[in-house]
């Protein structure tokens, strides 16, 4: 007998999280994936420098595309309660408002992203070769943009139209366009970074305008894009919500630069080509963090919404423990299992990248430990629409806290101050994210 589908109103147990969450961290960590594929076909199939070019321009690509994700985690909570609270018609109205927002936003950025690319990268110190790589890579992967910040916000509204096992398929759907076409035109007709940026692109592509034709036609969700009207108030309060999302994105690819400069002073482009292997299994044990919170956001939100306390203090409590697990596994994976086949994989061809890389792994994987909690407490006020206090957890996660002790540790402890950095940080930040979590509990009633 099929299992029935699982509604934003059911009382959820820990399966039933389970299942309505693990499409969201699977979208995620495929998302993750696209740049994974894109950093292993480059440093295997065109070379060290166009490895180093791609990691170090993508904080700046990131920075462009993550609005997106600032409308999907913002709007979603918004839509969401606002279902809660049975207005299902303004719901779907501030739905088409905020894609139409997007559309019109991406293009605007991808626009002036590839007029001032090349000055952006020379201006975090990329010359030579590698600013010539960085901007050949950038300037194909801006052309999708729009496209690419749209599949962000549809990763969330998927979740909060009930239909997270479709965002999944699409997503899975991007994922492969991209490994097919990496292999193609990297592997087999050497493009080299064009084919890796046309592949990533195209992925872009599949993932963003796929939901945007579900959801312009009739469907079975509980959301549809059609006509709107100008609502100020809705669309600020997306931005207030989902401002700790966009902080957070734009706080990560700043301190990656942050990061990408002090390695270059410090080992060249070894340094930056081993921090680009760390920071992919980083964004895929991350992924899944934010995947859990982004699928679990909507729930609260609509239990929020509906006074539905109970629910929600099980909600909090179910989660903590998930994420306590998580922590250790993840912990345990890359401290002892992954990180000498992943160093294989991306740089077994150096063998002094190689021996820098397993070193860092070894002092990095602490951030595992500790990440999921920051991450799972700025997302849950996002889902109370309290932007606010997710921003600020989210602001000194992602900026504060790790730019400080990115520029501080390594006058400390030299190399290996930098590869703590990432991991105090975060110790920190999940500590004041619980402690605001305990402070704010007696006003949301959870």
């Amino acid at each position: 007998m099929a299992k029935q589908p699982i509604q934003l109103s059911d009382h959820f147990t820990y399966g039933r999280l389970l299942r309505f969450t693990l499409p969201s961290i699977a979208m995620m960590i495929f998302t993750s994936i696209y740049y994974v594929v894109d950093g292993f076909f480059v440093s295997n199939f065109v070379g060290k420098t166009p490895f180093a070019a791609v990691n170090f321009i993508m904080p700046v690509l990131m920075i462009l595309g993550c609005l997106g994700f600032m409308f999907g985690t913002g709007g979603s909570a918004l839509v969401a309660m606002t279902m809660g609270m049975g207005d299902y018609q303004k719901a779907r109205e501030i739905f088409s408002l905020l894609i139409y927002v997007s559309i019109g936003l991406g293009m605007v950025i991808a626009a002036l992203g590839i007029l001032f690319l090349p000055n952006i990268a020379a201006a975090l110190g990329a010359e030579g070769e590698l600013l010539a790589s960085c901007v050949l890579y950038g300037r194909i992967i801006l052309v999708a943009v729009p496209a690419y910040m749209l599949q962000y916000a549809f990763q969330s509204f998927f979740v909060t139209a009930e239909k997270p096992q479709l965002g999944l398929a699409v997503t899975i759907a991007a994922g492969l366009t991209n490994m097919v076409l990496d292999a193609l035109l990297v592997a087999v007709i050497p493009l080299g970074l064009v084919g890796a940026a046309v592949a990533s692109a195209m992925s872009q592509v599949v993932g963003g305008v796929v939901p945007l034709l579900y959801f312009a036609r009739p469907n079975s969700s509980t959301l549809r894009l059609g006509r709107t009207k100008w609502d100020g108030k809705a669309l600020l309060k997306t931005c207030t919500n989902g401002s700790s999302e966009l902080m957070t994105n734009i706080a990560m690819s700043v301190v990656s630069m942050l990061y990408n400069i002090q390695l270059m002073k410090y080992a060249g482009e070894n340094g930056v080509a081993a921090y680009g292997v760390l920071m992919y299994v980083c964004m895929i044990f991350l992924g899944a963090y934010i995947g859990y919170t982004v699928g679990v956001a909507p729930v609260i939100g609509f239990h929020y919404g509906a006074a539905n306390y109970d629910e929600l203090k099980g909600l909090r409590k179910k989660s903590f423990r998930i994420i306590g697990l998580c922590a250790l596994v993840m912990f345990l994976l890359a401290e002892f299992v992954l990180a000498r086949p992943l160093a294989t994989l991306f740089v077994g061809y150096d063998p002094k990248l190689m021996a820098l890389t397993l070193h860092a792994f070894q002092i990095f994987s602490f951030v595992f430990l500790f990440a999921g909690f920051a991450i799972f407490g700025s997302g849950f006020f996002t889902a109370l629409n309290n932007g606010l206090i997710s921003a600020l957890i989210a602001f000194l996660r992602s900026l504060v806290f790790e730019a400080g002790f990115v520029l501080s540790l390594p006058l400390i402890f030299g190399m290996d101050g930098i590869w703590i950095s990432t991991a105090a940080a975060e110790l920190v930040a999940a500590t004041l994210a619980l402690t605001l979590m305990a402070v704010f509990r007696k006003k949301y009633h959870y």
